[in-house]
């Protein structure tokens, strides 16, 4: 039987768009799969877009967002520890999960049923690493064979934790061993190069006009360090580069643009890994009527579950039990 349907896709793609009317059909709830959008206060600049979850006068459940305060660093142990909490008591209250986010590691990680243990500070080897530049952390960290992130790695902070993380498991491997692998049937949201490049291009525009400057200001002047901030990349690095007057304007905004525009490329070099790692995604044009990507997703569960007594959309979307 199937355990959950998750939905993952580049930025700007519409992922929660379609998770939101996919869970109002099955009548379900969503369990987001982004490593920032869990920090309070972080709303414009990691796309919330709360009002989203809003679907035809009914507001959709969600979880783990806003879970934590700026300047904590969250990690994958506690995600995982998270998600297997919030989807048990969904199964258990016989709803069906969609798992919805842009973050390959923590969906690949939950969805094979890894057991990660924390992982500790390594002071000598943070030391060995501390002048290294990006470029070279980034040559670093590709030479690990075990599962980690290099999606999110724009700056070096970041960069010498993922290979703290692969250092980690280079000696002690994930093992699967309480968590079971899930059966989950995955919906990969694909836009063309140019036109997904068109979207981030727009969104940002858009965003930095609706006070994403002064959200990041915001955050300052209530006592998150510049070093924090600049950790969670992207938005956050170069907004604050700018504030505390190592960017111009400019600059700031020129950069941040080929930044998204590269991380939305590395997102869609881990999904397609995953295929290649054996995780089977019915990939969907970004660009089709929502309507009839609901239609599609039903046709593939009642294809894929057709063979199982008494189960079929319509009962899973009036009982919600698979």
């Amino acid at each position: 039987m199937i355990d959950l349907i998750t939905i993952l896709g580049p930025t700007a793609s519409g992922k929660t768009t379609l998770a939101v009317a996919l869970a109002a059909t099955l009548n379900t709830e969503i369990i987001s799969a982004d490593s920032r959008q869990i920090y309070k206060r972080m709303d414009i600049g990691t796309g919330k877009d709360l009002e989203e979850y809003n679907y035809a006068g009914r507001k959709i459940p969600y979880h783990l967002i806003d879970i934590c305060e700026p300047g904590y660093k969250y990690n994958l142990y506690e995600y995982q520890r998270d998600f297997n909490a919030i989807f048990k008591e969904l199964k258990d209250n016989g709803k069906l999960p969609i798992l919805c986010g842009g973050t390959g590691l923590y969906i690949e990680t939950v969805l094979k049923g890894y057991s990660m243990p924390q992982v500790p500070e390594n002071k000598e080897l943070r030391e060995r690493l501390k002048n290294k530049t990006l470029l070279e952390l980034t040559s670093i960290l590709k030479t690990y064979k075990t599962l980690h992130n290099t999606t999110d790695v724009d700056n070096c902070k970041r960069a010498i934790r993922a290979i703290e993380i692969a250092e980690f498991y280079r000696n002690q491997k994930p093992e699967e061993r309480e968590n079971k692998p899930l059966d989950s049937f995955i919906i990969g949201i694909n836009i063309e190069r140019e036109a997904r490049r068109a979207k981030i291009s727009e969104r940002l525009r858009v965003r930095l006009e609706s006070g994403m400057v002064d959200e990041v200001r915001s955050l300052l002047e209530e006592g998150i360090s510049p070093d924090d901030l600049i950790y969670y990349g992207l938005e956050y690095k170069y907004l604050t580069e700018f504030l505390i007057g190592k960017l111009s304007y400019d600059e700031m905004v020129h950069r941040l643009e080929i930044a998204i525009h590269q991380f939305a490329k590395r997102q869609m070099t881990w999904f397609r890994g995953m295929e290649r790692r054996g995780f089977s995604i019915f990939w969907l044009d970004a660009f089709l009527p929502l309507e009839e990507k609901i239609a599609k997703i039903k046709i593939q569960l009642e294809n894929r579950y057709r063979d199982t007594p008494g189960y079929s959309v319509k009962r899973m979307e009036s009982q919600n039990k698979w």
